[in-house]
């Protein structure tokens, strides 16, 4: 603040300036009239040239027509207009391009499935991450035909050995005959239950094992009655059907597990049969199992196969029956052991079975299956 009286730069009249009144510099006198005498505003009003920075008090007005481009943004007519800012001056070059409505493009078509290629018959070649190819069933299915798949020569011919191992150690002695046919006896319990479908059962065979080798050992203690057989497998159906009921899965894969166990148990104890039969009885019959099934996996249509087998049978039984005391009765005998055989044979041969199965079921089915008739014909004829 100054000490100096205020020093007008001029003074004003109504009119013009005159003396006596002093107005500071920038005042205009007319404002006050025009405030005080409403109708002098129209007579006084001030005409401003140039541009104000009073832009709120001020309704919008249309851009110049010489304003360039780089002007700034003014609002539309009838909105309020914003808070003033610096005016923000962009090069046009360096403006984002105006939003375009996108074409409409029309969809692409799915593309046509390719064409599958009809499965081939042969074996395709052997990769690290396995290779998917037709079996034999498959194929055989595609073809029209049955998907049975019998198991070939080479069980035959393992059958064919076993067979004869029996029928050689049984006119050793009953000792002797227990060495094949606890062996024939295990590979009955595995091969039923991999022929099921179940594999690794490693209880149920070693469950149905167990069971032959009880049957085996109550035969010898009672001088090969038949009556160790029955009650052997009496008990080991309980046992069987006790462990299953412990078990904790499925219902009804513990009906499932309780039936192929009851089987397989089933089928090795029956096995034993040829160790309560005579041992003539078990000479001609092992025998006759032997050339039936080695004569059933020859190149021959089914039925012809069947005959050609059961003729073999009953000719294996009258030469193995000349040899011991059944004489031309073994060829009776022969024959019965014979149809059990193919009977056991058709079963290991049951839709899309393995090769494991084949090596196993279709080895020792044949010669547990005839047990019942060596020691039922054996008594009848002997």
């Amino acid at each position: 603040m100054t000490n100096q009286p205020y020093e007008p730069h001029e003074t004003y009249g109504q009119h013009g300036p005159y003396e006596g009144q002093q107005y500071p510099q920038g005042y205009d006198p007319s404002w006050q009239q025009a405030y005080e005498d409403p109708h002098a505003a129209q007579q006084y009003t001030q005409q401003w040239q140039g541009q104000t920075w009073e832009t709120q008090m001020q309704s919008p007005v249309a851009p110049v027509a010489q304003a360039s481009a780089e002007t700034a943004y003014l609002p539309p007519q009838g909105h309020e207009p914003p808070a003033y800012e610096e005016p923000r001056y962009q090069n046009p070059a360096h403006q984002a391009p105006a939003y375009q409505e996108p074409a409409y493009r029309e969809p692409l078509p799915a593309p046509a499935p390719e064409p599958v290629a009809a499965p081939s018959a042969d074996y395709g070649p052997a990769t690290l991450g396995g290779n998917a190819r037709v079996t034999d069933a498959q194929r055989a299915r595609l073809e029209g035909r049955s998907p049975i798949i019998e198991p070939g020569m080479q069980p035959a011919a393992l059958t064919a050995l076993l067979g004869l191992l029996l029928s050689g150690a049984a006119a050793v002695g009953s000792y002797a005959l227990l060495v094949p046919l606890v062996l024939l006896q295990a590979v009955t319990a595995a091969g039923w239950f991999r022929l099921n479908g179940m594999w690794p059962a490693r209880q149920g065979i070693a469950l149905a094992f167990l069971g032959a080798l009880v049957a085996d050992a109550a035969l010898l203690a009672a001088d090969r009655s038949p009556a160790a057989i029955l009650g052997t497998l009496g008990v080991w159906v309980l046992l069987c059907l006790v462990l299953q009921l412990r078990s904790h899965a499925d219902p009804d894969e513990r009906m499932y597990g309780l039936m192929a166990t009851v089987a397989s148990s089933a089928l090795a104890i029956v096995a034993a049969g040829h160790l309560a039969a005579s041992a003539d009885a078990v000479s001609v019959g092992a025998a006759a199992v032997a050339v039936a099934v080695l004569a059933r996996a020859l190149p021959l249509p089914t039925a012809a196969s069947v005959v050609v087998s059961l003729l073999a049978a009953a000719g294996a039984g009258i030469a193995v029956g000349g040899m011991t005391g059944l004489g031309a009765e073994g060829a009776l005998l022969g024959a019965g052991a014979g149809v059990c055989a193919l009977v056991g044979h058709r079963v290991a041969s049951y839709d899309y079975p393995s090769r494991f199965v084949h090596f196993t079921a279709g080895v020792a089915l044949p010669l547990a299956a005839a047990a019942p008739a060596v020691y039922v014909l054996g008594r009848a004829l002997g």
